[in-house]
């Protein structure tokens, strides 16, 4: 074998490699926009192929008996980055979600505009996603809607501390904040199994959509669209799942 083959197979090799440990771009617009995700890449064939899909148009909900939602989230440093598809911000360890007997530990919150989930038909300006775990691979995600008025102060530190450089974390340790900030006074919540709203789109997550919503200013709305205009994926089928509402 010459060392120019040689050579040419390690460089073949290592093409290989790179698009194995890089998963397909997708966006929320365009031939790599929601219709397509299931086509991009084959780790992606839930988002076409699934049964239990998010987001969904919450109807026709049934009244249960639900455990409250046990929120114990710390203050953390800020750690932000905007990574192309969204402003997320990662969450220090030591703040928790509790369900009946299940505890998840929050991860990161991010944001959509406008609100992935609608209830009864009716969109909301912006949504925050709340991502836990539960140590095991069980997530569980807390969506908060937002209507336009007063302003919101937690947000106004997130936008304020916006990365520059997109793709790129960055710790902010002079501003510190407590998601709990973020949710609206009454916790009551709608449940239903669902999936990730971005691919892969995996399944086997339980969603709680709180039934009562924060807000934020016009002004902070916008400042949020100029970033992404919309990067919300449409409402997906419900195939007949199961929604409750806690009393």
């Amino acid at each position: 074998m010459s060392w120019r083959y040689a050579l040419c197979l390690v460089f073949l090799w290592s093409v290989a490699r790179a698009q194995e440990s890089h998963p397909s771009h997708w966006s929320y617009e365009g031939s790599q926009g929601p219709k397509n995700w299931g086509k991009l890449d084959p780790a992606y064939a839930t988002c076409a192929a699934g049964h239990a899909q998010s987001p969904i148009d919450i109807q026709h909900a049934k009244p249960a008996e639900l455990p409250p939602l046990g929120f114990e989230y710390r203050s953390v440093p800020l750690n932000i980055i905007n990574n192309g598809h969204t402003i997320q911000v990662n969450y220090g360890p030591g703040s928790t979600l509790t369900v009946g007997d299940k505890t998840y530990a929050l991860k990161q919150f991010h944001f959509h505009h406008p609100s992935e989930e609608s209830i009864d038909g009716r969109g909301f300006d912006l949504v925050a996603h709340l991502v836990h775990d539960d140590g095991s691979g069980h997530l569980a995600v807390v969506a908060v809607l937002f209507k336009t008025g007063p302003l919101n102060t937690l947000l106004e530190a997130v936008w304020r501390n916006i990365p520059a450089q997109m793709g790129k974390a960055a710790d902010v340790p002079s501003v510190s904040l407590n998601v709990t900030d973020l949710l609206p006074a009454d916790h009551g919540y709608y449940t239903f199994a669902g999936s990730l709203t971005t691919p892969p789109c995996s399944e086997g997550v339980t969603w709680y959509v709180l039934k009562n919503q924060a807000t934020l200013s016009a002004d902070q709305l916008a400042a949020f669209a100029k970033l992404y205009p919309r990067n919300a994926r449409p409402i997906q089928p419900a195939y007949g799942r199961a929604v409750l509402e806690s009393q």
